[in-house]
This record gives structure tokens, C-alpha cells and sequence, in this order.
């Protein structure tokens, strides 16, 4: 007989309710399975454990369990905040010619949507690196930090000890193919959070690593994208910018005669990567990229530094690939692999353009973001692939006045007399009676004062200023043509780049597990969201002993643990 009281139970009910993180069973799908988190002092108590479990539960509790993935795509728009998105999904609809506001970016037909909660746990408003880590390891953790739990920046032998795993060396533990796609340097923060370990993002290469990190056993981004085969084959496909990372200063770049390599260490990751792959390609534009079309691993670094934005791609002298070239080619090699894939594919540059105040390119880059989702969509079935997009962070994009349906979404707001609507269509105007834009940035070098660069007024790209002087009133852009690429919009708080925004961000998703989706989430429960979904990720995780009774990996897992063990041919 049952010795569990209506008293106990009411106990256990009250508790139960005590933790915010578990989600109320009235809201929880058919599938959903409980898992409990304790309550916590917030945020004192935020252990990794405690944000690895509570991410589980919440994933639990909106069916993801019942996921039956084979393969996982995650698209993630560096800096793509709800305004870019908007803003894109205009600016992709008028350049077809049609009014805008009724166009759809290809994710924004995905049938399962819900909101990420963004912070790092030391900032309200966070970094990529912070955020792609909570994406990839399933823990929220420090801004800066790649692939580690929350710490000291900067401080390599506080770090060493906490290495967390990703779901991409998951994956490679567990047999399946990997791959990692980037408009930025491979080294960067998003990319790097897929296969790196570092307290510090800017650790990209040996020059940059401090000596005393390099004594405490610290190793830069770069050598680490070769030494994360340790958990199976390593990257399987690995495309993006940032040949000057893994190559020498003795290293002549291959298409452009006045640069060299970065490392002073005389070690060629490129040459190493090459000699680990007898069979492999490594390319560096596009003509190469389809040449490798059968090569069992693909290796692409097509800039020194960051790959072109897609405004500018077609000025690269060898000719460099979309993202949906890449996203095509990638997908190509790894579905060849009969155990299925994992894939994380990054528009990187909407970011670098948000910061640079320049909505042309951030918006471009955003439709070609969109591209590159679309070709994914054709190229997989939902019925095995479960694609999710999302973004890491937000900007200070803001989309202001009242401006007629179908107005340019990069032109002066037009109105008919503003929120009444009484007037005839006409440029809207401020308070001092001059024109304005649509689009504007809370701050950065878009701040219309006087530089060290250019002179009082309207700015354009590229301005990086390290001085300003204060302006009075605003100019006059009757006369500015606002839709030019180069055009940088206002910025009410002056600042050499543009910063990052707090609010939330969005969530896209389709195929097996996607209606877990939903709500609005603690960032770091998109991890559990793949690796619930996902049979392959879930068995490889409960083989190391991490999870509970339900079968939901609920333990922090140690990296160590899905190490390829000597002797291991996989």
C-alpha cells in the first residue's frame, strides 16, 4: 500500500510550484515529461548544474522528448534582432518589387516560433560569445566566454576546469557528422562556441593568447577546431573567413599578394588540417568549393580576416560563395552520411553591419540569411531534419514614425499627417521641422556630429571614428538620398560602434521535435530542445550516465567522458 500522504503530496505540489523553471503541466504537450529543477536565490545559485537541468526541464516539459531527429540544422543571425528581421522581410519584398510589408522571410513560415531570453550572467545586454555557448552547451555563462562555464575572463587556469561539452563534439562522440558554416573567421565567437574552450573569445590565434594563459595551458581558438577530433573526426565540413588564423607569417596569402599569415607559433593549421585529411579539400573561393564536391572532408577559408558582405561578394577577385552556396555544399557532404548530422550554418556580418550603423548591409546580409535557410528547407525533409533559426543577440535597430504602407523601408518616413492620417502624403517631419528616417540607431558612428573622420552631418560607411564632437539639432536630409548602401543612419548616442540590444530574440523551427518550441525561453533550453530531439544525441548522453529515470539527460555532461579512447578507431 502507498505510503504517500494527501499531506505529502500538497508538500510536494507547493515545492514543485516553487520552481520557476518547471513548467505548469496545463501548458505542457502531450509528450511532456517533468523533470525537477530546486528554486534557487537568483543569481547566487546558478551553478552550470543548475542551468544544464533547469534548460532540460524546460525542454521536457514541452515534448521535445517525443523529437525522432536524424539530422539538426541551426541557423544562427548573429545580431538579428526582431527589427532586422522586419525590416529585411520589407526590404526583401520591395526589392521584388512589391509594397513589403506583406513578404515573408523564408524561416517566418516555419510553423513552430518562440522567444529567446538573451543575457549573459554577468550582463543584461550579452555578447556572441556568451550567447552561443548557452546555444551549444546547454549553460549560460560569462560574456567572452567560449565553450566554459561562467568565470573570469582572461583568467585561463580559472577555466581550465570548466569545460563544457558542445552538441556539435556530442555529435562526433556519438558517430554522427559535424559541420560549421560562418561568414565571419572560423575563430570567431559563434563559430568558435561549437568546438573551442576559452574564458577569453579573443583568443583566436597564438599571437593573441596572453603568455601567461599559454604557461596555465591555454590554447588559441584555431589550433582547437583541429584538436576537437579527439571526440570523433573533427569537422567534417568547415567553411568560412579567417585563413590568416591558421596560417604563418611566413604564409603568403593565396589571393591577395600583400598579406601573410598571422601565427608566429611556425605552425600551418592549414598544412595539418591537410595532412589529417589525405583525401580532404581545402579551398579557398568558389570555383575550388565545387570542385570539392565529393571530398569526404572540405575545409573552406575564403578571406584573411572575415568573409565579404553579401553587398560586396561580388567585388572578390577569385569569386567567393553565398551562404546558400556554402549552406548547399555543406549539406551535400554531410547527408552522405547514413548516421545522420549536426550543422551549424552562422550569417555572421548582420551583426558586423548593425555595429558599423549600416542597415543596407545588415539587411542584405539578412535576406541573404534567408537564402540560405530556404536552400536548406529544399535540399532536407522535415519528416528527419529538424531545422531551428535563431539569433544570439539584438541591436539598437529601431523602426520609428508612421510611414505610409509600402514607403522605402531605407528612405525618409512619409506620412499623411502622422497617427491621425489627416493630411495628404508628405515627408513627415521632427520637431525642428526636417525629414527623418524609418530606420535609426540608438547609438553609435552614425551620430551626426562632427569625427575625427568626417565632418558635421550625415555619415557614411565605412566611419570608424575614435573622436567626436557634440552637434546641436539634427541635419537636414531633404536633399540625402537615405537608400544609397553607404548611407549610415542616425545615431542618437554617439559611439565608435554600435552596441547590442537586451530584448529578446526570435526562434524559428520545423521537422522532428520542433513543437517543443514555444514560449519564451532561457536561451541555453535551445540546446536541450536539439539534444532531447535528437534519438542519437539523446543515447550517446544516457550511455555516459546523464540522465534520469525518464530518459531525459539531465547531469551536467563531463567532456572528458566522450573522448575517443586509445586504441578507438571511430
Amino acid at each position: 500500500m502507498s505510503r504517500f500522504t494527501p499531506l505529502v503530496a500538497a508538500v510536494t505540489t507547493l515545492l514543485l510550484g516553487a520552481c520557476a523553471s518547471t513548467a505548469p503541466s496545463s501548458s505542457a504537450s502531450a509528450g511532456a515529461v517533468q523533470v525537477d529543477v530546486p528554486a534557487i536565490a537568483h543569481p547566487a545559485g546558478e551553478t552550470p548544474q543548475w542551468w544544464y537541468r533547469s534548460g532540460a526541464a524546460r525542454a521536457a516539459s514541452t515534448g521535445a522528448m517525443d523529437g525522432k531527429a536524424k539530422n539538426v540544422i541551426l541557423f544562427l543571425g548573429d545580431g538579428m534582432s526582431l527589427t532586422t528581421v522586419a525590416a529585411a522581410r520589407i526590404f526583401e519584398g520591395q526589392r521584388n518589387g512589391h509594397p513589403g510589408e506583406e513578404n515573408l522571410l523564408s524561416w517566418e513560415r516555419f510553423p513552430a516560433t518562440a522567444f529567446s531570453k538573451t543575457y549573459n550572467t554577468d550582463s543584461q545586454t550579452p555578447d556572441s560569445a556568451g550567447t552561443m555557448t548557452a546555444i551549444t552547451t546547454g549553460v549560460k555563462t560569462h560574456m567572452g566566454a567560449i565553450g566554459v562555464s561562467a568565470g573570469t575572463r582572461n583568467d585561463c587556469a580559472d577555466s581550465l576546469d570548466k569545460g563544457l561539452l558542445t552538441w556539435l563534439q556530442l555529435a562526433d562522440s556519438a558517430g554522427m557528422a559535424t559541420g560549421v558554416v560562418s561568414t565571419a573567421r572560423l575563430t570567431h565567437a559563434t563559430p568558435a562556441a561549437t568546438y573551442a574552450h576559452s574564458p577569453e573569445r579573443n583568443w583566436e590565434n597564438d599571437t593573441d593568447v596572453p603568455d601567461e594563459a599559454k604557461a596555465a595551458g591555454c590554447r588559441d581558438i584555431a589550433q582547437q577546431l583541429l584538436s576537437t577530433s579527439r571526440f570523433g573526426r573533427g569537422p567534417l565540413v568547415a567553411l568560412g573567413g579567417g585563413r590568416g588564423e591558421f596560417t604563418t607569417v611566413e604564409e603568403r596569402d593565396p589571393e591577395y599578394d600583400d598579406k601573410v599569415g598571422q601565427r608566429l607559433d611556425g605552425r600551418s593549421l592549414v598544412t595539418e588540417w591537410q595532412q589529417a585529411h589525405p583525401q580532404g579539400a581545402y579551398v579557398w573561393n568558389a570555383r575550388q568549393l565545387q570542385a570539392a564536391a565529393n571530398a569526404p572532408a572540405i575545409l573552406g577559408l575564403f578571406e584573411p580576416d572575415h568573409m565579404r558582405y553579401e553587398a560586396e561578394r561580388k567585388d572578390d577577385p577569385a569569386g567567393e560563395p553565398s551562404l546558400a552556396e556554402l549552406t548547399k555544399a555543406a549539406i551535400a557532404n554531410l547527408s552522405r552520411h547514413q548516421e545522420g548530422y549536426v550543422l551549424m550554418i552562422e550569417g555572421a556580418r548582420i551583426d558586423h553591419a548593425n555595429h558599423s550603423g549600416n542597415a543596407y548591409r545588415a539587411l542584405t546580409d539578412t535576406v541573404a540569411l534567408s537564402d540560405a535557410v530556404r536552400a536548406a528547407v529544399e535540399a532536407t525533409s522535415d519528416q528527419d531534419t529538424l531545422i531551428i533559426v535563431t539569433a544570439d543577440h539584438s541591436h539598437t535597430l529601431n523602426f520609428v514614425g508612421y510611414p505610409a504602407r509600402g514607403n522605402p523601408i531605407l528612405g525618409k518616413v512619409k506620412d499623411k499627417g502622422g497617427e491621425d492620417g489627416a493630411g495628404k502624403l508628405d515627408l513627415a517631419r521632427d520637431g525642428l521641422g526636417l525629414p527623418y528616417t524609418t530606420l535609426t540607431y540608438a547609438n553609435g558612428p552614425g551620430y551626426t556630429g562632427a569625427t575625427n573622420q568626417q565632418p558635421v552631418g550625415p555619415k557614411r560607411y565605412p566611419h570608424n571614428p575614435s573622436s567626436f564632437d557634440p552637434t546641436t539639432g539634427r541635419p537636414d536630409l531633404t536633399a540625402v538620398d537615405t537608400e544609397h548602401p553607404d548611407y549610415m543612419q542616425e545615431a542618437l548616442v554617439p559611439a565608435k560602434s554600435e552596441s547590442h540590444g537586451g530584448e529578446d530574440v526570435g526562434i524559428w523551427a520545423r521537422g522532428p521535435g520542433s513543437k517543443a518550441v514555444r514560449g519564451t525561453m532561457e536561451q541555453n533550453a535551445i540546446y536541450h530542445m536539439i539534444v532531447q530531439a535528437t534519438p542519437r544525441l539523446r543515447q550517446r548522453l544516457c550511455e555516459a550516465g546523464t540522465c534520469d529515470a525518464k530518459g531525459v539527460p539531465v547531469e551536467l555532461p563531463k567532456p572528458t567522458a566522450f573522448e575517443r579512447q586509445a586504441g578507438d578507431s571511430k
